[in-house]
């Protein structure tokens, strides 16, 4: 099975003041291609460090990263820009939705800045909103939708631009249990179809949604 995700002693240290802060310790993970990874730890453990840097978003110290092949490690800010708009689709608690636009405006925003027309975006993206059941909202503004409908919004932005992995942060800690539920079915149908999914949470009922769970705690990672 391809791995899309190698990470080799990940190491990341804070400067906090005086004293420095080693956020993760020796971090080793391997995810294969079409897993549904649970990434589980309570606040302060480093998980969101280390969601920061498998989305590319933060660098690691040191220690060797490879995504789908590219060797992040190395790579420039310019390739780091170019690998989160195509090789990963961003999930995240409060949907980072942009509020002057409409629906169908924020699902197309990765293909336009590849540099598509509207037109052709609009096109690319329309089996994912039928697929969402977003058809009947597209000309709706985030503010005219339910939560579990601005999550589906960000969900099918995510999935537009056919990433290697779909990175999710907390992705129903700002619904209630009913979106919640259904926002995780739809994670587990889209893993059914192919998707790679690797989703941070502190909440184990959330992470037992996933085939596979790592803990981390204290910055170490546990299988």
């Amino acid at each position: 099975m391809k791995h899309i995700i190698e990470m080799k002693g990940i190491e990341k240290y804070y400067q906090v003041g005086s004293s420095q802060l080693h956020a993760l310790k020796t971090v080793s993970l391997d995810v294969e291609e079409g897993e549904f990874l649970a990434i589980l730890g309570p606040s302060g453990s480093g998980k969101s460090t280390l969601m920061n840097i498998i989305g590319c978003m933060d660098h690691a110290d040191d220690g060797t990263y490879i995504l789908d092949g590219i060797e992040v490690h190395n790579a420039t800010e310019k390739q780091l820009t170019q690998i989160r708009n195509e090789k990963i689709g961003f999930i995240f608690q409060k949907y980072h939705l942009i509020p002057t636009y409409n629906v169908v405006q924020n699902i197309v925003m990765p293909l336009l800045m590849r540099g598509m027309t509207l037109s052709e975006a609009e096109e690319e993206s329309e089996d994912i909103i039928n697929m969402l059941g977003l058809s009947e909202r597209v000309h709706h503004k985030p503010r005219e939708l339910s939560g579990g409908q601005q999550q589906r919004v960000a969900i099918a932005r995510a999935l537009v631009g056919e990433p290697a992995i779909l990175l999710a942060d907390e992705p129903t800690g700002a619904l209630d249990q009913s979106s919640g539920k259904e926002v995780l079915k739809l994670f587990r149908r889209l893993n059914e179809m192919g998707n790679t999914i690797v989703m941070i949470t502190h909440d184990l009922g959330v992470a037992e949604n996933a085939k596979r769970i790592v803990r981390i705690i204290d910055g170490e990672l546990h299988e």
